[in-house]
């Protein structure tokens, strides 16, 4: 499945044109290499996601082509979500 719909379809960004965006902005990393929004991703595969001044990375568990709103979430495992480290110069 394509990254931009598998980011779409669990919902994890809203909108296919946004995910296809945040994808050619370099914002996606897929098993450690950054992505583009035709990237093929798998089950298993672990994407990370830069929301703002967050990172929220996650494990693939399932593909499907539409999922419901309470079946989205069963696409992904959250495997961690934390802020991006602002660089004060001072090492903290």
């Amino acid at each position: 499945m394509r990254l931009d719909k598998f980011l779409k379809v669990s919902r994890l960004i809203k909108r296919r044109t946004v995910a296809k965006d945040v994808s050619e902005q370099g914002r996606v990393v897929v098993n450690g290499r950054e992505a583009k929004p035709s990237s093929t991703v798998k089950v298993g595969d672990e994407i990370t996601v830069q929301f703002g001044q967050k990172l929220v990375t996650v494990r693939v568990e399932k593909l499907a082509d539409t999922t419901r709103k309470d079946e989205a979430a069963g696409m992904y495992t959250l495997i961690k979500e934390e802020p991006i480290p602002k660089d004060n110069g001072l090492g903290w």
